[in-house]
């Protein structure tokens, strides 16, 4: 599967409708996300089972804002809806094929266990746990 283009319109339900999602937000003016783009684009021809979403922070200037977005490329990975990895810069191959074997090996159950003791602890009033 190519990569595919997200915007406001299709982000929140490519995340919550797909097991893993990876986004990469880039600019056409940055260097690195220039060198990560072959990159990504392999890693979405070889992973059929993974979306591979680009996310143009020009064109999308509100979505990079709401994501928190401050530096170019950033990858981020959802698992499940879940935020689960999100880092700054471009990664080489060897790095992301990584990164897919570890977002694969999650176990999602114990994931979403603490996401949900996270959300509890905040709604009573206490800090993270």
């Amino acid at each position: 599967m190519a990569t595919i283009t997200l915007g406001a319109e299709n982000f929140e339900q490519t995340i919550t409708d797909n097991d893993i999602v990876l986004v990469d937000f880039w600019a056409s003016w940055c260097g690195p996300c220039r060198m990560f783009a072959p990159v990504f684009e392999k890693s979405s021809e070889k992973h059929t089972d993974i979306v591979h979403g680009k996310i143009d922070t020009e064109a999308e200037r509100d979505l990079a804002g709401a994501a928190g977005i401050q530096a170019i490329p950033t990858l981020m990975a959802f698992r499940e809806g879940i935020l689960v990895y999100r880092e700054a810069g471009a990664l080489p191959a060897p790095a992301l094929e990584q990164l897919i074997e570890q977002i694969r090996g999650l176990d999602m159950a114990e994931v979403h266990a603490q996401v949900n003791a996270a959300r509890e602890a905040a709604a009573a009033g206490q800090p993270d746990a």
